[in-house]
């Protein structure tokens, strides 16, 4: 199954704030374990073990390494992630992968992207009811030729 950005969509890198409105940043030479708990938006480019909870935005650098499950905003991932996700929006670039379930309202995977865990998306929307044909009556009659009643 592939999922693939439709072209008149904004990726989340175009709606995530700018560099200066980050106010958590863990540089690409920096290892941190511990719980991070935000009400802004956090960068990650170095090595982090633990639980991040925000409710800003997340971005995950093409170098990083995190281990943790994460619950933030928009969660964007070039790096690498092992842990459960629960956000409003995950965008998985090229260079990114997870090893866990995502918990998610709208979700991109980009081409070269990789994910191995459920997608489970929050929806109102249930699944068609799938029901076996109705015999009909002429269902049930034989057809010209048939031979009814013998088996072999």
């Amino acid at each position: 199954m592939v999922f693939r950005r439709k072209s008149g969509k904004p990726s989340i890198k175009a709606q995530l704030p700018p560099v200066e409105k980050i106010e958590t940043v863990i540089g690409p030479t920096a290892s941190f374990q511990g719980e991070i708990r935000s009400d802004g938006s956090i960068r990650i480019d170095g090595i982090y073990d633990g639980s991040i909870e925000t409710a800003g935005n997340l971005i995950i650098g093409e170098q990083a390494k995190i281990m943790a499950n994460i619950s933030a905003h928009n969660v964007s991932v070039a790096g690498a992630v092992k842990g459960d996700i629960q956000a409003n929006r995950v965008e998985v670039l090229e260079t990114g992968r997870i090893w866990g379930d995502l918990t998610v309202n709208a979700f991109t995977l980009d081409d070269g992207g990789f994910v191995s865990g459920q997608v489970s998306m929050h929806t109102e929307m249930s699944p068609p009811m799938l029901e076996a044909p109705k015999k009909t009556k002429a269902d049930s009659e034989p057809i010209e030729g048939e031979i009814v009643g013998e088996e072999e």
